[in-house]
């Protein structure tokens, strides 16, 4: 990708050399189009949650744009040869009950022959070309709110083991085909500095992004991160899925662990997601109103879980 030479344009406001959440085109001083793809494999068994779970995540990256989806449409990769039609019918059927609850229209997609199922959605949001909200941005002072728990990779691993309970499928589930909607329509005219959402490079990775963007340091305090039920005890197990590993990797250069930290809390923190929440800096004094905001919301899980600490570099430290 850094070899390919991207082409310029007055009214392309976030790009591909941005590596924020989606593209945002400016159609008029009022308007500008949000567009995002986003498809994978399945991670249920069930193939309508996995139809819900597919959608919501791809609907996320709109959200995390600060926009609202607008219409969406069908990727789907289906093993015909081997796999019943009636499969991909309730793939497709929970894809869109999705887009409808997000109050977005599917308006058509894609299919193709495949021997591995793959299913996504290729989602189109608006927003005021003035109101974008991207990883960048974040302030000295600034509160760092998470809207959802964090757990669902370390489950997903403990599901494919068969070691994982019926209930913390459940919780798991729930929470991956939950929409970020509530929480975005909570941040409506409160000063939001930077804005993203938690998928597969985990909590630091994604966390790292932000700082990156915003040259900011980010002090993310473990104990107040809200993790699933059942995921720590997975996690102490070693169903770490690979991906988590990768993350830690990934964020080592530019990440300060206190040593009070433990290994399953930094596994955590590093836990790969799919359909994860909104990871918000927001100006101090407003921190709690949008806590309590989030919650009359039914975000129950929302909470704050750091501070921005300094300016001019982009690094996260990680304190008990």
């Amino acid at each position: 990708m850094h070899s390919l030479v991207f082409k310029p344009h007055p009214d392309l406001l976030v790009g591909l050399e941005a590596a924020d959440d989606a593209g945002v085109f400016r159609l008029t001083p009022e308007l500008a189009l949000i567009q995002t793809v986003d498809f994978f494999t399945p991670i249920v068994n069930d193939p309508y949650r996995y139809g819900q779970i597919a959608a919501a995540n791809a609907l996320s990256d709109v959200y995390a744009m600060g926009g609202r989806p607008l219409t969406a449409m069908n990727i789907a990769c289906f093993p015909l040869q081997t796999t019943p039609a009636e499969v991909l019918k309730e793939i497709l059927r929970g894809g869109m009950d999705k887009v409808h609850e997000a109050g977005a229209l599917l308006v058509g997609g894609h299919s193709v022959e495949d021997p591995e199922l793959k299913y996504g959605l290729a989602v189109t949001g608006i927003v005021h070309p003035e109101k974008i909200l991207t990883k960048g941005g974040a302030k000295k002072g600034d509160l760092l709110v998470l809207t959802k728990p964090l757990g669902t990779g370390i489950i997903a691993t403990a599901l494919k083991g068969r070691l994982a309970s019926r209930e913390a499928e459940e919780a798991a589930i729930k929470v991956m085909s939950e929409l970020n909607r509530a929480a975005a329509e909570a941040l409506e005219g409160l000063e939001v500095h930077a804005l993203t959402d938690i998928t597969g490079f985990g909590l630091l990775g994604h966390g790292l992004e932000m700082a990156q963007a915003g040259k900011a340091e980010l002090t993310i305090y473990a104990s107040r991160v809200p993790v699933l039920p059942w995921a720590r005890e997975y996690a102490g197990m070693g169903l770490v899925p690979g991906g988590s590993h990768a993350n830690r990797r990934f964020c080592e250069k530019h990440l300060e662990i206190d040593p009070k930290v433990g290994q399953v809390e930094v596994d955590l923190l590093s836990d790969a997601q799919t359909s994860g929440g909104l990871f918000i800096a927001i100006a101090p004094q407003q921190g709690e109103q949008l806590v309590a905001r989030l919650l009359d919301k039914g975000v129950k899980d929302a909470a704050i879980i750091g501070e921005v600490t300094d300016v001019g570099i982009g690094k996260i430290k990680v304190k008990p």
